[in-house]
């Protein structure tokens, strides 16, 4: 004993912030990291940079007599200050294993036993986080920690609220964190937009879109906090997934109607919006409007047209707007090619497909397993086993796996022209390339041939 631990010494001051994972959507560009990433500008002086610590918690249990004699033993005999850094890393520590009554308790004993401690706001923020995100914490435990903070002289501020808002979110609170910010707005400040955004996205999430636009007006309407840009892209988003494309229309109206101006991004989320629903003359349509209004289209905005149009039929129109494309300054990419062959492929041009697939390469556009599996497909369905084999030979020697559609197509094309041998041997490939797991591609494999031994029966094939 005497020696303070170096795991106190290598904790961060301040509690761990982590920023959404940005999600895969159809435009890339994800607006997500709009509403997530934090000025690390806003936060408060006092509070560290967080880093993960490298060494074990020193607190072996969760008791909380324990974690006191502890603490008293190394502060009775220290040799270096215990500042602030190293009081918010045995709150950070214990806070790990323990109840949020009991580290409330021990940092009211440190407080107790350490006359000239000083707790920082990012003290508060600790508990605060682990108020939040604690198991079997409820609310209390929250308004508990806030009014520690305001009694001892610290008013809640927006990262506060940032702080709370996001560690309820992401613990599944939402309906709290939705509560909670609209009291800390009403006693305390309003919340900043990546916040306000943040809530707003995860209501869309799991929320009904009546709730949310109650959330959006009572924000605006009893504490002046209005939703920008970004606002209205999350809620359209969210109703053009919901394929409630009349609803993202009068969204876009409101948003004029607020001073904003739609960007590319928001363009190219309606337009994946209509295109999903194989509506190519909206698609269009939008496209225009954005060139009306003089925002100019991006590689997605082509590729996400592109993909409408070859999925609604239209593939000499997508053709053209892929002539287009190059002719702005886009070289096609790997998506784009691959939208147009599954177009070829579903209008029975798969040998025309084929042909885009050396004219990629010829562009030094290297296909990827989604193109691959979409000409095997469109080869199989369309009867041409000659050339859907050599495509399959090509893949395996490349190491490309195997989709389901394209190996369920693959199988079938087989075993109805009688190439069981053939069938079986694809159904390794499947298996030992762990392309399916082993149910599914068996699953397929004995469907299959249920289905021949049937036909036989019936005298449909010999």
């Amino acid at each position: 004993m005497g020696k303070v631990p170096s795991s106190f010494r290598a904790m961060p001051a301040n509690l761990l912030v982590k920023k959404p994972t940005p999600s895969p959507p159809a435009p890339p560009r994800d607006f997500r990291n709009r509403t997530a990433v934090r000025d690390s500008t806003k936060l408060p002086e006092n509070t560290q940079t967080p880093r993960e610590p490298s060494l074990r918690n020193p607190f072996k249990s969760p008791n909380l007599s324990d974690a006191k004699s502890l603490f008293n033993s190394i502060a009775a005999t220290s040799r270096i200050p215990l500042d602030l850094k190293f009081h918010n890393s045995v709150l950070q520590s214990y806070a790990s294993i323990a109840a949020v009554d009991d580290t409330v308790k021990l940092f009211q004993h440190i407080l107790k036993s350490q006359p000239k401690f000083r707790p920082g706001r990012s003290t508060f923020l600790i508990l605060l986080s682990h108020a939040c995100r604690a198991p079997d914490s409820s609310i209390s435990n929250v308004h508990r920690v806030l009014n520690l903070m305001v009694n001892n002289g610290l008013e809640p501020d927006q990262v506060t609220t940032d702080i709370a808002v996001r560690s309820l979110c992401e613990t599944g609170r939402v309906d709290e964190a939705k509560d909670l910010m609209k009291e800390l707005t009403e006693k305390h400040s309003p919340p900043d937009t990546y916040t306000y955004n943040f809530l707003l996205k995860h209501l869309c999430k799991c929320k009904d879109l009546h709730v949310v636009y109650e959330f959006v007006d009572e924000m605006r309407d009893d504490f002046d906090v209005k939703p920008d840009l970004v606002s209205f892209t999350i809620l359209i988003d969210n109703v053009c997934n919901s394929k409630n494309l009349r609803e993202a229309m009068y969204l876009v109206s409101k948003l004029g109607n607020a001073g904003f101006k739609p960007d590319c991004f928001l363009y190219n989320t309606i337009m994946k919006g209509f295109c999903t629903l194989s509506k190519g003359s909206e698609a269009v349509g939008v496209y225009k409007k954005m060139k009306e209004e003089g925002v100019e289209p991006d590689q997605i905005t082509y590729n996400t047209l592109i993909f409408g149009l070859s999925k609604s039929g239209r593939v000499e129109e997508a053709r053209m707007y892929l002539k287009t494309m190059v002719d702005a300054g886009y070289e096609p990419d790997t998506a784009t090619y691959t939208s147009l062959m599954n177009g070829m492929c579903r209008k029975g041009e798969s040998l025309g497909a084929l042909s885009l697939l050396e004219e990629m390469e010829a562009r030094g556009c290297a296909p990827n397993d989604c193109t691959y599996n979409t000409l095997l497909h469109g080869l199989c369905k369309a009867r041409l086993m000659d050339k859907g084999m050599e495509l399959y030979e090509l893949m395996k020697s490349n190491g490309v796996k195997l989709e389901t559609n394209g190996y369920a197509t693959l199988v079938r094309s087989l075993v109805k022209s009688g190439k069981v041998a053939e069938a079986y041997e694809v159904f390794d490939y499947a298996v030992d390339s762990k392309s399916l797991t082993d149910a599914s591609a068996y699953s397929t494999l004995e469907t299959t041939l249920k289905w021949l031994k049937k036909a036989k029966e019936q005298g449909l094939v010999v």
